[in-house]
């Protein structure tokens, strides 16, 4: 199972972009999936997450601005970014937790990393 994520670019303050992530692979399903997003010299830091069932949470510095939603038929999750600013210039990773089945149809639970989209926001 793999995620790829697309969608990053240069934009101006004040612009929108769409980021997109999908999963793929064989014999698994995914619960939770999310994105974080990491500035230079800074942690890594929770931007969004939504449940299987459609639920989002978004932290503070982007509620409002941001919508987090999925396609569960494709096993997508996207980050709609409205109003941008220059401090949300940053490497966006998506995340995704996950359940696949061995060849023993045996459980393994886990969490997948996206590669990382970079997001520019010029002043």
């Amino acid at each position: 199972v793999q995620l790829q994520a697309s969608g990053g670019g240069l934009v101006q303050a004040g612009g929108s972009l769409r980021l997109s992530c999908a999963a793929s692979g064989s014999r698994f399903s995914i619960n939770g999936m999310g994105w974080h997003r990491q500035a230079p010299g800074k942690q890594r830091e929770l931007v969004a997450t939504i449940s299987s069932a459609g639920v989002p949470l978004y932290a503070d510095s982007v509620k409002g601005r941001f919508t987090i939603s999925r396609d569960n038929a494709k096993n997508t999750v996207y980050l709609q970014m409205n109003s941008l600013k220059p401090e949300d210039t940053a490497v966006y990773y998506c995340e995704a937790d996950y359940i696949y089945y061995n060849s023993r149809d045996e459980p393994v639970v886990g969490r997948l990393w996206g590669q990382g989209t970079l997001v520019t926001v010029s002043s």
